[in-house]
């Protein structure tokens, strides 16, 4: 092995940086912690990315595959900004990225038969790793709900349309966040939650209960924005809320910044 040369640590006439380098659509095992500490098993996608000296002419690609095999601690925001070190670290860089990308199944229990099923809810993470600027954790997910319009319900007789909506939130946070935080948040601000499994009984309580709190995507938007404004932990959010409208053949979409 000592005979064969290393391409990749060959100077670079151009002297360029660049700014991203290394792989994408890496599918590996993973873990990630349920909500009483158990270790759960998924699959995530992974984006692995550093800063590449402008004399250097190429990465080492086997060890971005190396680190993450390596690699052994639940999904997180802390532990996955610590494998953005690592990999920084092992490719000798300023600067690393990952990304990933993953389904998290929660444990749903219906609201009057207490049938037991699992929903999925989709989780991105990214830390950024700096040498100079610091580090930055990014989250995601996406919760469905279930929406009710107040206009409906005020104007007909009988009965309101509702609708499946998609509530997006993005953040800037400390790992102190937790994604079942978030999921709370934005299930507690819809009309109702959605479930995987309900009986006859559990259909007439969440239908009932939507009914008694109905929202607009406005109302959705700004009730899960006014709970990340007071946490803590969050320095940045994007909330984005998206009705697929049983009336119409658009959607409805709100998005709240800040």
């Amino acid at each position: 092995m000592k005979g064969l040369p290393d391409t990749q640590s060959e100077s670079d006439h151009r002297e360029i940086l660049i700014d991203r380098v290394g792989v994408r659509e890496l599918r590996y095992p993973a873990t990630y912690l349920g909500l009483e500490g158990e270790v759960l098993h998924t699959v995530a996608k992974f984006e692995m990315t550093v800063e590449l000296h402008a004399h250097l002419k190429g990465t080492h690609m086997s060890r971005f595959v190396e680190a993450l095999h390596d690699f052994s601690e639940p999904l997180g925001g802390a532990s996955v900004m610590r494998l953005t070190k690592d990999l920084a670290a092992k490719l000798e860089s300023e600067r690393a990225y990952i990304g990933c990308e993953f389904t998290l199944f929660l444990d749903k229990v219906a609201p009057v038969s207490e049938m037991r099923s699992k929903l999925d809810y989709e989780i991105g993470m990214e830390c950024r790793h700096s040498a100079g600027e610091g580090d930055a954790i990014f989250l995601s997910l996406q919760v469905p709900v279930a929406t009710l319009c107040p206009c409906s319900k005020a104007i007909s007789e009988r009965g309101a349309h509702n609708q499946r909506g998609m509530v997006t939130i993005s953040v800037e946070a400390d790992e102190s966040l937790t994604f079942t935080e978030m999921i709370d948040l934005a299930e507690s601000s819809a009309s109702c939650e959605l479930y995987a499994g309900l009986k006859r009984v559990d259909e007439k309580a969440v239908t009932e209960r939507a009914y008694d709190q109905p929202v607009f995507v406005e109302d959705l938007a700004r009730n899960v924005a006014a709970g990340l404004k007071v946490h803590n932990a969050v320095k940045w959010f994007r909330v984005e809320v998206e009705n697929f409208e049983s009336i119409h053949n658009h959607n409805a979409y709100a998005m709240i910044e800040a």
